[in-house]
């Protein structure tokens, strides 16, 4: 095992086990509990009574017996908790969010504890403020911090290595699509998501100084860069209106290739993300509602409003209910990477283009779980796979040379080719 000192008393901790994601994580780690022979696991969070009900919730939903899954008591507020949580486990899973707020109080305690932390944020603020502050700190205590490890961004990361590793020759550009469909029922998101982007965009300004403050060498400008496109543009690849995606794969995938590129002398992959609409007045839709959303989320008074009444101003997809189980059961998405590269490394014009493809189920609570699971489960068998030393990672830098993508494929995020390589004909 890639832990710590010594002998744990659990593999796995699921922290904030009673929060709305954080369910669905156990549930997950219920269902895959056999395929893990020996595996001990626990669920954590403030409430006995609400863990006690999750454990009963989720037995009665899977069908598995959790008589052997413990309840830890720890409170992000209270640090001696937090210690005691963390010396317990080889990998915390940590799901209490939003993580701007209640984040680095856990990294913290894992760091200082020897206890390996895996997160599911989205909000590249949390995220490159770890790297910054923690990194060196993990090395030291040979922890591994890895965030992004939901839906956000394992699916994109991820899959821009699968791009690069099945590419033949050298691959320079990856322009990634995302689409989702959705069931008779519809689709939706909960509160925390809602809340979390409401603040990341709030404080979308920070994210410039922090970045600063890494004071990283220039990348090598690799030629040809990749295409700009406009805000909003019409996709000729995928027949539909698009427009940049603004999650935080994009970044997340940045930190990847340099960390490929200054650790492993991998020439980086340059990549877009965008999104797709079904339809030109869909699209319009969402240039509307995300100009009154990043109006309102700059002043504290539009934020109340944003924060008291997610359903009105997301047109009822975001809620403190969140999805129903039917919905989630009706929606998917996908990832469509169109890519372009060199046959050899001594070509000077891309003569080589492939399409991948990650597809998977409803995002952030199926997909989600399955994506930190696994990648936790990674952490924890396969050590000699994993950089050296322990330090803050993303997804891809750690996971590169492991067999996530392998375990994700047969857990129902899968990663295709879609059109074999091909040479380019001049136009």
């Amino acid at each position: 095992m890639a832990s710590a000192d010594g002998e744990r008393k659990y593999d796995l901790i699921v922290f904030g086990a009673s929060g709305f994601t954080g369910q669905f994580v156990v549930e997950e780690l219920a269902r895959i509990e056999e395929e893990e022979s020996g595996m001990r696991w626990a669920i954590a969070g403030r409430s006995q009574d609400k863990l006690d009900a999750v454990l009963q919730e989720v037995a009665y939903t899977t069908g598995k017996k959790l008589k052997n899954v413990e309840v830890v008591i720890a409170n992000v507020n209270d640090n001696q908790s937090m210690d005691a949580m963390c010396q317990q486990a080889k990998v915390l899973l940590n799901c209490v969010g939003p993580y701007r707020f209640y984040g680095e109080q856990v990294v913290r305690a894992c760091v200082e504890n020897g206890c390996h932390h895996l997160d599911i944020s989205g909000e590249p603020q949390f995220l490159e403020g770890i790297q910054l502050n923690y990194n060196q700190k993990a090395k030291e205590a040979k922890v591994y911090v890895v965030g992004a490890c939901g839906f956000d961004s394992i699916p994109a990361d991820m899959g821009v290595c699968y791009t690069k590793k099945e590419f033949p020759g050298v691959l320079n550009t990856i322009e990634g699509y995302l689409s989702g469909d959705s069931g008779p029922e519809g689709s939706a998101g909960h509160f925390a998501t809602w809340q979390s982007a409401i603040h990341g965009f709030a404080n979308a300004g920070e994210l410039i100084k922090l970045r600063k403050q890494f004071k990283h060498q220039p990348m090598p400008k690799f030629e040809p860069r990749l295409q700009k496109r406009g805000a909003v543009f019409f996709s000729n690849e995928r027949q539909r209106w698009s427009m940049v995606f603004p999650g935080a794969d994009s970044s997340v995938v940045r930190r990847s290739q340099r960390y490929i590129y200054e650790n492993q002398e991998e020439r980086p992959a340059q990549f877009g993300a965008y999104v797709t609409t079904s339809s030109f007045f869909s699209l319009v839709q969402l240039i509307f509602l995300g100009f009154i959303f990043s109006t309102l989320a700059k002043f504290g008074f539009g934020r109340s409003l944003l924060e008291k009444f997610p359903r009105f101003f997301s047109c009822g997809f975001f809620s403190h209910e969140g999805p129903t189980r039917k919905q989630m059961e009706g929606t998917t998405f996908t990832w469509n990477f169109y890519s372009e590269g060199f046959s050899d490394k001594d070509k000077t014009k891309p003569d080589v283009r492939m399409a991948t493809q990650v597809t998977g189920p409803e995002p952030g609570y199926i997909a989600t779980p399955i994506a930190i699971v696994q990648a936790a489960l990674v952490v924890l068998n396969e050590p000699d796979k994993l950089p050296q030393g322990g330090g803050v990672f993303s997804p891809g830098a750690i996971f590169n040379k492991t067999s996530l993508v392998d375990r994700l494929n047969q857990h129902g995020i899968k990663f295709t080719i879609t059109s074999a390589a091909q040479p380019i004909t001049a136009k």
